[in-house]
């Protein structure tokens, strides 16, 4: 299989974007957006997480097989951030034992 050959121009760009979506993260770890923190944290990582994915893992330009095992990655991670969810968020339904507080 003949995979195109990427610049080096395209890998600096991909780390300079990198850099930026950086520093947005720790840009709006000092901002107080209340609910939305996690909101926005989460959407940066996955622009991030997507970029390296594509670019630094060849998956842009690969065949149709390795899109598919990545999109199960991503199904499954889905899967445990429910999963996850759903624990932390019905933590609060029992009471704490006496002498926990």
């Amino acid at each position: 299989m003949i995979h195109p050959m990427i610049s080096a121009r395209v890998y600096f760009s991909i780390y300079v974007v990198l850099m930026i979506l950086l520093a947005l993260t720790v840009g709006a770890a000092y901002i107080h957006l209340g609910l939305f923190n996690p909101v926005v944290a989460m959407s940066i990582a996955i622009v991030k997480a997507s970029l390296i994915i594509l670019y630094f893992m060849h998956i842009r330009y690969s065949g149709r097989l390795r899109w598919i095992f990545a999109g199960i990655g991503f199904f499954w991670l889905a899967i445990l951030l429910v999963l996850a969810m759903t624990d932390y968020f019905t933590r609060g339904w029992l009471p704490l034992p006496a002498g926990w507080e």
